[in-house]
């Protein structure tokens, strides 16, 4: 028996690395264009966009593994299938459903190492890529950055450099807020305090403020400035959640909870990240189990449709309890294991069906 299940696992291994490397590459096709486009304006090293495709790739892969998981299991039964490999299994008491067990053992253990290890890779790799990108879009103008401390904003318009500080966002309002106001070369102009000011324009109106100018303090009841920032920019610098690691994850939804930002899709995130070995897990039964039921049809084309089919509905399911999730029109445990629990009851319908056979 043991030697039976060292050879199921060299052989899933082998399909997985071959499925991995095409899909790799495949991305790396795309993402070659679409960065030769973006640079098409740009005078840069004819290699930066090969080399921004390459560090961006990885967390493209990530995020396309369930699909990875199912064909290399469709390729690990259509090998199998061709050598009668199958029926050896079953002379020998080995029964479809511990095949299927086999490899969704394999699945969850390789599963875990990926989002340990591979995803705090590719999220650090997609955090630099987009830190070397910025410098070629309107986002490298600005600075925003969330810590326990409050929101911090460095802004430039108007011939002016504006340092802002707020501890807390509520609605499209900064609370306790301090802003300082200075000239090209850094010399400060005059600071403005105020506990009230409305981002939900890039014109804002700051509230009962004190203007701290030279030696005098003035207070108003409301001044306007102009700035890069409204409240929908700022929400959108911190949405690219695949360029943070799980750690990081937890420590922006600390610093979220202290600004009292929204922390919804941050919890989706982290409950997918938490959710996906399981994911996956699953991924590779249904794939199996797929090909179990369908394994006297020898259309191998027939057998790749099915598993292309499944990939697609499932994802847009998924897509669906994520949406819900993130609008909170459900809870984000909902959101995330619901689609997971549909998947699981479906897979055991199957498995007791193939175990017949």
């Amino acid at each position: 028996m043991q030697t039976y299940i060292k050879f199921i696992i060299q052989i899933y291994l082998k399909a997985f690395i071959y499925v991995f490397f095409i899909m790799f590459g495949l991305v790396m096709i795309l993402n070659i264009l679409g960065e030769l486009d973006f640079f098409s304006k740009f005078e840069v090293d004819p290699f930066f966009p090969l080399y921004l495709s390459l560090i961006n790739s990885p967390s493209l892969i990530f995020e396309m593994l369930p699909f990875i998981f199912l064909l290399s299991t469709q390729l690990f039964f259509i090998s199998i299938f061709k050598e009668n490999q199958i029926q050896i299994f079953k002379y020998n008491g080995l029964k479809n459903s511990k095949i299927i067990f086999i490899l969704s053992c394999i699945t969850f253990i390789m599963s875990l190492l990926l989002v340990t290890l591979f995803y705090n890779a590719s999220s650090n790799l997609k955090s630099f890529y987009l830190e070397l990108k910025s410098n070629y879009t309107t986002d490298g103008k600005y600075l925003a950055v969330i810590t326990k401390n409050g929101l911090w904003i460095k802004d430039k318009i108007d011939n002016q450099n504006l340092i802002i500080k707020a501890s807390k966002v509520d609605d499209n309002y900064l609370n306790n807020s301090f802003i300082s106001i200075f000239d090209n070369d850094y010399n400060i102009i005059k600071n403005i305090k105020s506990n009230k000011i409305d981002i939900t324009s890039k014109e804002w109106v700051i509230y009962d403020a004190k203007v701290f100018n030279d030696n005098y303090i003035e207070e108003v009841n409301y001044i306007k400035i102009n700035t890069n920032f409204d409240y929908a920019l700022i929400q959108s610098l911190f949405s690219n959640l695949s360029s943070l690691s799980l750690m990081e994850l937890f420590e922006l939804k600390s610093n979220y909870e202290l600004l009292n930002y929204s922390t919804t899709e941050i919890n989706v995130q982290i409950q997918k990240l938490i959710s996906y070995p399981v994911f996956l897990m699953l991924m590779t039964i249904l794939s199996g189990s797929i090909m179990l039921f369908v394994k006297n049809n020898e259309n191998t084309t027939i057998m790749i449709s099915i598993g292309l089919f499944l990939s697609v509905l499932i994802y847009y399911i998924n897509n669906f309890f994520y949406v819900f999730g993130n609008t909170q029109k459900i809870s984000v445990t909902l959101a995330v294991w619901t689609p997971l629990i549909i998947i699981a009851m479906f897979n055991s319908f199957i498995i007791y069906r193939i175990n017949e056979k």
